[in-house]
């Protein structure tokens, strides 16, 4: 599953919760998703419905979920996002 996760679109995402979403705590949140960076901004977070995903040099990534349906349901989200956010 972790093959049909494009950096690109990650990062489009996290663009859009920034500009759409709600700062709570210096992050910012939208539908139900929470995007964040590190201290020098070179690693972005987006983590919900029980999925932590980070980003990193070289288009490099990792994810923590427990179940398939976890990763499954927050990979709907991210593409909703995409899709419904200019």
């Amino acid at each position: 599953m972790k093959n049909e996760l494009s950096i690109r679109t990650v990062l489009t995402v996290f663009e859009k919760i920034v500009d759409h979403g709600e700062v709570i705590d210096e992050r910012h949140v939208l539908d139900g998703i929470t995007g964040y960076t590190d201290h020098d901004g070179y690693t972005v977070y987006l983590e919900g419905l029980r999925v932590k995903l980070w980003t990193g040099f070289h288009n490099t990534y990792h994810l923590d979920y427990e179940s398939e349906r976890d990763f499954e349901n927050f990979m709907t989200k991210l593409k909703q996002i995409d899709r419904d956010y200019d």
